[in-house]
C-alpha cells in the first residue's frame, strides 16, 4: 500500500498518467525511453491528481572526477556519481519539494505525493501566493559544445599532464614545491513539466590548476603563485590548449621574485585591473547585489543582502558611464551557460547596469511580479537534481570599451598606477557596499611603464565610488573569462557554477592598503 491511498499500484498509476511527456529530437537521450517518459509522466500525473496546479520533474545524473597531484606523485584520485530524480509542485500558491535516488514506478508516486503534502505543509507560512510568470512549452536539447569530452581520456593521460606541469615547474629556479588539480564536472538532466515542456541537457566544466611555492631560506620566507587559469565550460581541449608553460615560467619568476619585492606605500592611487583578478570583483559587487531576493532581504546566506534595492532601480547611478554589464547564460565556454534553466526557461542576455546606471535583476520565473517585471531571465537552478530550484546568479559581465584600446596602451597612458592580476582574498559588508580585495601578483606603473613587483597590496573602496571611479576599459580583443565552480547560496547550501567576462580596465586614486603592516 502506498501512502496517502488505499487503492493498487496499478490504479494508483492508471489515476496518474495525465500528462504526456514528448520525446526530445535529435538526443538520444532519456526522453528517448519509453519507461522514462512513463515515470516522468506518472509523477506529474501523481502530483496534479493529488492537488497541485503545476508540477515538474527533473531526473538528473552528475559525475564529479578530482585529480589532484604533487611533486612527481599522484596524491588523490576521486570519481563521484550521483543519480536521482526531484519533483517539484505548487499547491495553493506555495511550492514543494522532494527527491529520491530510487527511480521507480511506486518511489515516482511516493515522491510526488510527499512534494504536495510538503507543499500543503509550507502554506501554513506562506504569506504571499507565488505566482508563475508566462508558461513556456519547450521540448529541445541543449549540450556543452566541446570537440573531446574528459570523461573518455584516460587517467594515465590527464596524470601525465599534471605530472609534467609540474616536473616543469620543479626545473624553474626557485621553486620549491608545486601542486597541480584537475577537477572535471558534468551534469545530464532531463526536465519534464506539467505544461508540456521536456528538455534535455549535457553541461560539462572542466578546471585545471596548479600552484607554486617558492621558499627563501636565507631570507626566512615563502611566496606562493597560483595558475591564472580558470574553470570553463569546455571539452578536454581546454586543458590541451592552454600555454600552460609559458603559464608555469611566470608564476615560478613571480613566486620567486616576491622575495625581495618592495612593500607598497598606502594611499589612494590609480588602479589597472586585469581581467584575471576583475572578475571577482564584478562577481562580488555588482553579481550578488543584482540578485532580487537578497534586495529583498528574502535571502541572506553566505553573500549577505544588497544596497540596490528596488526603489533605485533605473534611477541610480552606481557607475561612471563607461559601466554596461550585462547578465547571459548564453555565452560559449563561461561556466553558468545552458540552454534552459530550471524552469524550462529559455537562457538569454539581459542589462543590469547601463551606461552606469542601474537598470536590472536576476530572476526567476516566480520573481518577475515582484517588481512588475512580464518574466522572469532563467535564472532557477539547483546544485543537483536532488536541491531545489531556486534564484542562483547567470554569467555576469562588464562590456568591453567601444574604442580600439590594448592592455598596452593603458598601460602607456598611465603616469602612476598599480596593475593587479589574479584574485586572492577579499571580504565585503552583507550589503555589498563597502570591500576590500587583493590579488596574486602587482606591480607598480610609473610613466606608461611597468617598473617593478610590489607586495602586501589591498584595495579598498565602496561599491558607487570604485565603479564611478572606472575612466578607461579595454576594448575587445583584451576580454577575458574568469569563474568559480563553487558559488555558494541558501541554506542548506548550495554551490552553483559562475563566470565573470571582462576587458582590463583603469579606476582612478582608490585607497590603497599595505596588508604586512600592523597598526
Amino acid at each position: 500500500m502506498l501512502a496517502g491511498g488505499s487503492f493498487s499500484l496499478t490504479e494508483a498509476c492508471s489515476r496518474a498518467a495525465r500528462v504526456q511527456v514528448p520525446v526530445v529530437p535529435s538526443l538520444g537521450g532519456p526522453s528517448s525511453d519509453p519507461r522514462t517518459r512513463a515515470l516522468c509522466e506518472l509523477g506529474l500525473g501523481a502530483a496534479l491528481d493529488a492537488g497541485a496546479s503545476y508540477a515538474d520533474i527533473r531526473i538528473g545524473d552528475n559525475r564529479t572526477q578530482i585529480l589532484r597531484t604533487r611533486e612527481a606523485r599522484v596524491v588523490s584520485v576521486n570519481d563521484n556519481d550521483s543519480r536521482g530524480f526531484g519533483i517539484r509542485v505548487l499547491v495553493q500558491g506555495t511550492w514543494g519539494f522532494a527527491a529520491s535516488a530510487e527511480l521507480s514506478e511506486a518511489e515516482v508516486l511516493r515522491v510526488a505525493r510527499t512534494a504536495v503534502a510538503m507543499a500543503k505543509v509550507n502554506s501554513a507560512l506562506q504569506r504571499e501566493p507565488v505566482q508563475l510568470g508566462p508558461a513556456e512549452r519547450n521540448v529541445a536539447n541543449y549540450s556543452t559544445p566541446l570537440r573531446r569530452d574528459p570523461f573518455e581520456v584516460s587517467l594515465e593521460e590527464k596524470l601525465d599532464k599534471l605530472l609534467s606541469l609540474n616536473a616543469l615547474a620543479l626545473k624553474q629556479q626557485g621553486v620549491s614545491f608545486v601542486n597541480s588539480e584537475l577537477v572535471i564536472v558534468r551534469e545530464r538532466k532531463f526536465f519534464a513539466s506539467s505544461e508540456g515542456s521536456a528538455i534535455e541537457q549535457m553541461l560539462l566544466r572542466v578546471a585545471p590548476s596548479f600552484s607554486i611555492t617558492s621558499v627563501d631560506q636565507k631570507l626566512g620566507s615563502f611566496q606562493t603563485r597560483d595558475s591564472l587559469t580558470s574553470p570553463r565550460a569546455l571539452g578536454y581541449e581546454y586543458v590541451e590548449e592552454f600555454p600552460w608553460e609559458d603559464e608555469v615560467r611566470e608564476a615560478a619568476s613571480e613566486a620567486a621574485a616576491m622575495h625581495t619585492a618592495a612593500s607598497i606605500e598606502p594611499g589612494p592611487r590609480d588602479l589597472i585591473l586585469h581581467p584575471t583578478h576583475l572578475w571577482l570583483t564584478i562577481h562580488e559587487s555588482l553579481g550578488h547585489s543584482t540578485e532580487l531576493d537578497r534586495a529583498l532581504g528574502m535571502e541572506a546566506n553566505f553573500a549577505g543582502t544588497s544596497f540596490l534595492t528596488p526603489d533605485k532601480l533605473g534611477k541610480f547611478q552606481v557607475g561612471s558611464e563607461l559601466v554596461t554589464v550585462v547578465a547571459e547564460k548564453t555565452a560559449k565556454g563561461s561556466l553558468a551557460t545552458a540552454g534552459y534553466d530550471d524552469d524550462g526557461m529559455k537562457t538569454m542576455e539581459w542589462p543590469l547596469i547601463d551606461k552606469g546606471k542601474f537598470v536590472g535583476y536576476q530572476l526567476t520565473r516566480d520573481q518577475a511580479h515582484w517588481i512588475g517585471a512580464q518574466r522572469g531571465n532563467a535564472c532557477s537552478q539547483a546544485e543537483s537534481w536532488s536541491e531545489v530550484p531556486f534564484q542562483r546568479m547567470p554569467n555576469v559581465n562588464l562590456r568591453p570599451g567601444d574604442k580600439p584600446l590594448s592592455l598596452q596602451q593603458l598601460i602607456e597612458g598611465t603616469d602612476d598606477a598599480i596593475l593587479i592580476k589574479g584574485d586572492n582574498s577579499y571580504s565585503i559588508d552583507h550589503q555589498r557596499y563597502n570591500f576590500q580585495f587583493s590579488g596574486q601578483t602587482a606591480w607598480e606603473v610609473k610613466g606608461g611603464k611597468i617598473t617593478r613587483l610590489l607586495k602586501d597590496v589591498a584595495y579598498q573602496s565602496s561599491t558607487p565610488a570604485f565603479w564611478s571611479a572606472c575612466d578607461a576599459i579595454c576594448s575587445a580583443e583584451e576580454y577575458g573569462v574568469g569563474g568559480s565552480l563553487f558559488d555558494g547560496k541558501g541554506q542548506p547550501l548550495q554551490s552553483n557554477p559562475v563566470s565573470h567576462g571582462c576587458a582590463p580596465a583603469r579606476f582612478r586614486q582608490i585607497n590603497v592598503l599595505n596588508t604586512g603592516r600592523q597598526g
